[in-house]
Protein backbone atom coordinates (compact mmCIF):
# COMPACT_ATOMS: atom_id res chain seq x y z
CA UNK A 1 0.00 0.00 0.00
CA UNK A 2 2.89 2.75 0.37
CA UNK A 3 4.32 1.43 -2.59
CA UNK A 4 1.15 2.66 -3.87
CA UNK A 5 1.11 6.25 -2.41
CA UNK A 6 4.74 6.65 -3.30
CA UNK A 7 4.02 6.34 -6.56
CA UNK A 8 1.14 8.42 -7.18
CA UNK A 9 3.26 11.20 -5.45
CA UNK A 10 5.89 10.46 -7.85
CA UNK A 11 3.48 11.14 -10.35
CA UNK A 12 2.01 14.55 -9.23
CA UNK A 13 5.76 15.54 -8.78
CA UNK A 14 5.96 14.98 -12.44
CA UNK A 15 2.85 16.27 -13.46
CA UNK A 16 3.98 19.73 -11.53
CA UNK A 17 7.13 19.33 -13.59
CA UNK A 18 5.30 18.48 -16.88
CA UNK A 19 3.34 21.44 -16.52
CA UNK A 20 6.23 24.36 -15.21
CA UNK A 21 3.60 25.44 -12.89
CA UNK A 22 5.58 26.82 -9.13
CA UNK A 23 2.49 25.47 -7.76
CA UNK A 24 1.65 21.64 -6.87
CA UNK A 25 -0.80 19.51 -9.64
CA UNK A 26 -1.74 17.22 -7.28
CA UNK A 27 -3.69 13.35 -8.18
CA UNK A 28 -7.00 12.23 -5.91
CA UNK A 29 -5.98 8.66 -6.59
CA UNK A 30 -4.56 8.60 -3.45
CA UNK A 31 -7.50 8.47 -1.60
CA UNK A 32 -8.80 5.58 -3.31
CA UNK A 33 -6.22 3.57 -1.51
CA UNK A 34 -8.62 2.87 1.40
CA UNK A 35 -8.97 2.85 5.03
CA UNK A 36 -5.53 0.94 4.77
CA UNK A 37 -3.82 4.37 4.65
CA UNK A 38 -4.78 4.48 8.66
CA UNK A 39 -2.35 2.75 9.68
CA UNK A 40 0.12 4.96 8.22
CA UNK A 41 3.19 4.55 11.06
CA UNK A 42 2.85 8.07 13.44
CA UNK A 43 6.57 9.46 11.98
CA UNK A 44 5.24 9.78 8.29
CA UNK A 45 2.44 12.30 9.78
CA UNK A 46 4.94 14.21 12.04
CA UNK A 47 5.13 16.86 9.67
CA UNK A 48 1.80 17.65 10.44
CA UNK A 49 1.77 19.07 14.02
CA UNK A 50 1.88 22.27 13.43
CA UNK A 51 -1.02 22.29 11.04
CA UNK A 52 -3.25 20.74 14.35
CA UNK A 53 -3.19 24.40 16.07
CA UNK A 54 -6.90 25.03 16.87
CA UNK A 55 -8.10 27.29 14.22
CA UNK A 56 -11.73 28.35 13.58
CA UNK A 57 -14.12 27.07 10.87
CA UNK A 58 -15.50 28.50 7.44
CA UNK A 59 -18.56 26.51 8.45
CA UNK A 60 -20.42 26.83 11.73
CA UNK A 61 -20.24 23.48 13.48
CA UNK A 62 -17.77 21.80 11.43
CA UNK A 63 -14.61 19.98 13.30
CA UNK A 64 -11.11 21.46 12.54
CA UNK A 65 -9.14 18.30 10.96
CA UNK A 66 -6.21 19.75 9.44
CA UNK A 67 -4.40 18.32 6.13
CA UNK A 68 -0.73 18.42 6.20
CA UNK A 69 0.70 21.64 4.82
CA UNK A 70 2.13 19.64 2.44
CA UNK A 71 -1.08 18.09 0.85
CA UNK A 72 -3.06 21.51 -0.29
CA UNK A 73 -1.67 25.35 -1.93
CA UNK A 74 -2.33 28.25 0.59
CA UNK A 75 -3.91 30.99 -1.08
CA UNK A 76 -6.04 34.30 -0.25
CA UNK A 77 -8.94 33.11 -2.50
CA UNK A 78 -11.48 34.71 -3.40
CA UNK A 79 -9.08 37.08 -4.06
CA UNK A 80 -6.41 35.48 -5.49
CA UNK A 81 -9.06 33.19 -7.61
CA UNK A 82 -12.83 33.61 -7.59
CA UNK A 83 -14.92 30.56 -6.85
CA UNK A 84 -16.95 29.23 -9.11
CA UNK A 85 -17.97 25.21 -8.02
CA UNK A 86 -18.76 23.25 -4.79
CA UNK A 87 -17.13 19.88 -6.09
CA UNK A 88 -19.05 16.76 -4.94
CA UNK A 89 -16.85 13.73 -3.98
CA UNK A 90 -17.28 10.33 -2.29
CA UNK A 91 -14.07 8.83 -0.89
CA UNK A 92 -14.03 5.38 -1.45
CA UNK A 93 -12.87 4.80 2.00
CA UNK A 94 -14.72 5.70 5.61
CA UNK A 95 -14.66 8.81 7.52
CA UNK A 96 -11.26 8.55 9.65
CA UNK A 97 -9.43 6.69 6.65
CA UNK A 98 -10.19 9.83 4.52
CA UNK A 99 -9.09 12.35 7.56
CA UNK A 100 -5.67 9.99 7.92
CA UNK A 101 -5.05 10.31 4.14
CA UNK A 102 -5.23 13.89 4.24
CA UNK A 103 -3.02 14.07 7.05
CA UNK A 104 -0.42 11.83 5.15
CA UNK A 105 2.04 14.02 3.96
CA UNK A 106 2.88 11.46 1.16
CA UNK A 107 -0.64 11.49 -0.41
CA UNK A 108 -0.38 14.66 -1.81
CA UNK A 109 -4.53 14.45 -1.59
CA UNK A 110 -6.93 16.74 0.65
CA UNK A 111 -10.60 18.45 0.60
CA UNK A 112 -11.95 21.24 2.24
CA UNK A 113 -14.28 19.35 4.40
CA UNK A 114 -15.43 15.69 5.06
CA UNK A 115 -19.17 14.34 5.86
CA UNK A 116 -19.75 11.41 8.08
CA UNK A 117 -22.60 9.00 7.18
CA UNK A 118 -23.53 7.90 10.26
CA UNK A 119 -24.47 11.42 11.84
CA UNK A 120 -23.73 13.58 8.84
CA UNK A 121 -21.18 15.05 10.99
CA UNK A 122 -18.61 17.57 9.07
CA UNK A 123 -14.87 17.87 9.52
CA UNK A 124 -12.76 20.58 7.83
CA UNK A 125 -9.51 20.04 6.62
CA UNK A 126 -8.45 22.86 4.27
CA UNK A 127 -9.29 26.46 5.16
CA UNK A 128 -11.97 27.53 2.12
CA UNK A 129 -9.32 30.51 1.45
CA UNK A 130 -6.59 27.56 0.25
CA UNK A 131 -6.30 25.68 -3.02
CA UNK A 132 -7.13 21.53 -2.04
CA UNK A 133 -5.94 19.06 -4.45
CA UNK A 134 -9.27 17.45 -5.04
CA UNK A 135 -10.57 17.50 -8.74
CA UNK A 136 -7.50 16.35 -10.51
CA UNK A 137 -7.72 19.45 -12.45
CA UNK A 138 -5.63 22.52 -11.59
CA UNK A 139 -7.80 24.52 -13.10
CA UNK A 140 -10.51 23.54 -11.14
CA UNK A 141 -9.17 23.39 -7.75
CA UNK A 142 -8.21 26.67 -7.87
CA UNK A 143 -11.79 27.82 -8.13
CA UNK A 144 -13.71 25.42 -6.26
CA UNK A 145 -15.02 24.06 -2.83
CA UNK A 146 -14.29 20.54 -2.28
CA UNK A 147 -16.52 18.03 -0.01
CA UNK A 148 -15.43 14.23 -0.01
CA UNK A 149 -18.56 12.07 1.83
CA UNK A 150 -17.67 9.25 3.49
CA UNK A 151 -18.67 5.63 1.88
CA UNK A 152 -18.64 3.94 -1.76
CA UNK A 153 -20.27 4.33 -5.07
CA UNK A 154 -21.56 1.21 -4.97
CA UNK A 155 -22.91 1.15 -1.99
CA UNK A 156 -26.24 3.56 -1.62
CA UNK A 157 -26.44 2.70 2.35
CA UNK A 158 -23.88 5.30 3.02
CA UNK A 159 -26.03 8.05 1.89
CA UNK A 160 -27.72 8.48 4.55
CA UNK A 161 -30.86 11.27 5.64
CA UNK A 162 -28.35 12.92 7.77
CA UNK A 163 -25.58 13.21 5.38
CA UNK A 164 -27.58 14.48 2.60
CA UNK A 165 -29.19 16.99 4.91
CA UNK A 166 -25.90 18.28 6.54
CA UNK A 167 -23.91 18.08 3.06
CA UNK A 168 -26.66 20.18 1.76
CA UNK A 169 -26.74 22.91 4.75
CA UNK A 170 -22.67 22.76 4.27
CA UNK A 171 -22.98 23.25 0.35
CA UNK A 172 -25.48 25.96 0.79
CA UNK A 173 -23.34 28.33 3.33
CA UNK A 174 -20.35 28.03 0.81
CA UNK A 175 -22.85 29.36 -1.72
CA UNK A 176 -24.04 31.32 0.06
CA UNK A 177 -20.34 32.94 1.98
CA UNK A 178 -18.79 32.70 -1.96
CA UNK A 179 -21.42 34.06 -4.38
CA UNK A 180 -21.68 30.47 -6.19
CA UNK A 181 -25.33 29.82 -7.82
CA UNK A 182 -27.15 27.15 -6.38
CA UNK A 183 -27.65 24.84 -9.40
CA UNK A 184 -25.63 21.83 -11.26
CA UNK A 185 -23.77 23.94 -13.53
CA UNK A 186 -22.37 25.27 -10.07
CA UNK A 187 -22.76 22.13 -8.10
CA UNK A 188 -20.63 19.26 -9.70
CA UNK A 189 -19.90 16.05 -8.88
CA UNK A 190 -16.06 15.18 -9.53
CA UNK A 191 -16.41 13.30 -12.75
CA UNK A 192 -17.77 16.23 -14.22
CA UNK A 193 -13.96 17.86 -14.07
CA UNK A 194 -12.96 18.30 -17.21
CA UNK A 195 -9.95 15.62 -17.43
CA UNK A 196 -11.28 13.64 -14.76
CA UNK A 197 -11.09 9.66 -14.37
CA UNK A 198 -13.34 9.28 -11.34
CA UNK A 199 -16.78 8.60 -11.25
CA UNK A 200 -17.90 9.49 -8.16
CA UNK A 201 -20.45 10.45 -6.63
CA UNK A 202 -21.70 7.85 -8.61
CA UNK A 203 -25.70 6.62 -9.97
CA UNK A 204 -26.62 5.88 -6.61
CA UNK A 205 -26.16 10.18 -5.18
CA UNK A 206 -29.46 11.58 -5.64
CA UNK A 207 -29.00 14.76 -7.50
CA UNK A 208 -32.42 16.01 -7.41
CA UNK A 209 -33.27 15.26 -3.69
CA UNK A 210 -29.43 16.85 -2.84
CA UNK A 211 -30.11 20.33 -4.66
CA UNK A 212 -33.90 20.41 -3.48
CA UNK A 213 -32.16 20.76 -0.41
CA UNK A 214 -29.61 22.64 -0.89
CA UNK A 215 -31.89 25.38 -2.28
CA UNK A 216 -33.91 25.11 0.53
CA UNK A 217 -31.41 25.07 3.33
Amino acid sequence: MERNVERTAERNVDAERNTERTTPFPSRRGILAGAALTAVPAVLLSGTRADARPQAVDHPGAAWHPASRRNYTPSNRPRAHPLHYVIIHVAQTTYSGTLSVFRNPRTKVSAHYVVRSSDGHVAQCVRDSDIAWHSGNWDYNTRSIGIEHEGWVDRPGYFTDAMYERSARLTASICERHGIPRNRGHIIGHHEVPGSDHTDPGRHWDWKRYLRLVKSA
